[in-house]
């Protein structure tokens, strides 16, 4: 890890790498901080080739940066409400030599439609949608006085107006991927209720013997397929080493995407 210059509202910024060290992230040195959320969930994407994808609530882009490291010929925008982490999302972009492909937009997800198309954000513009959504609700936990670690971990409202713009952004048959805890299961498979099909569930253990800490839900636009419960993903072994495919994942040398879809 080495140390950049202050950024205002973040404070100091580092740099860090994941994926073996081929993925260089600027983020500050305190609040919210790329980890394997963020890893677990680009590893859900299907190969895109040349596709559009749209990473919501990027942060510094970690989830979109991975998987355009992943997919050489993806087209990413990221898309972040935080105008600083916006632009430390797109000096990330540059960093990995990915400033052609991978775009950074400061924009509210909840936003009208008609003011993400003035982002550059037009319904059916994507052939995939990747959310890492806050996890607690306002006054559900012990908020961080950080601000950056607050925005990214309390949601101010449900996740529906998330789904909802997911949903008016894809084009027909498009991909979604999303990782929350598992507390939060009903309400994400009832927002995938209306429009989507193939709900495919991955519970995500820490150890096999203990209870999910996480689950990776993904779903098709449009599909009729039914739903899935997937193998779960299990992230230590009994050693409290990585399992092999969690060795892998976090490499950026594996993948999670259910062939169930």
């Amino acid at each position: 890890m080495s140390e950049i210059e202050p950024g205002a509202a973040l404070g100091e910024i580092v740099e860090d790498r994941l994926l073996d060290g081929r993925l260089r992230l600027l983020q500050p040195r305190k609040g919210h901080r790329a980890g394997s959320d963020a890893v677990l969930l680009a590893a859900a994407l299907p190969d895109l080739g040349g596709g559009a994808l749209l990473d919501i609530g990027a942060g510094v882009g970690t989830v979109g940066l991975a998987a355009a490291l992943a997919q050489p010929e993806l087209q990413v925008t990221l898309l972040e409400r935080d105008p600083e982490l916006a632009a430390l999302a797109a000096r990330n972009a540059g960093l990995n030599e990915m400033a052609g492909r991978v775009t950074a937009v400061a924009g509210d997800v909840t936003a009208r439609a008609g003011i993400l198309s003035e982002l550059g954000l037009a319904p059916a513009s994507f052939d995939a949608v990747a959310m890492n959504p806050p996890f607690y609700p306002p006054g559900g936990s012990r908020a961080s006085p950080v601000p950056n670690r607050k925005a990214a971990h309390v949601a101010e409202g449900a996740l529906a107006p998330w789904l909802r713009t997911a949903r008016r952004l894809l084009r027909p048959s498009g991909y979604l991927a999303l990782i929350h805890r598992v507390e939060a299961l009903p309400e994400v498979l009832a927002g995938l209720e209306t429009g989507f099909g193939a709900v495919a569930v991955r519970p995500v253990h820490a150890f096999a013997d203990k209870p999910a800490i996480r689950i990776i839900v993904t779903a098709v636009l449009n599909s009729r397929k039914p739903a899935a419960l997937l193998p779960a993903f299990v992230i230590n072994g009994a050693d409290g080493r990585l399992t092999p495919l969690s060795d892998a994942v976090h490499r950026g040398r594996g993948r999670l995407t259910p062939d169930y879809q």
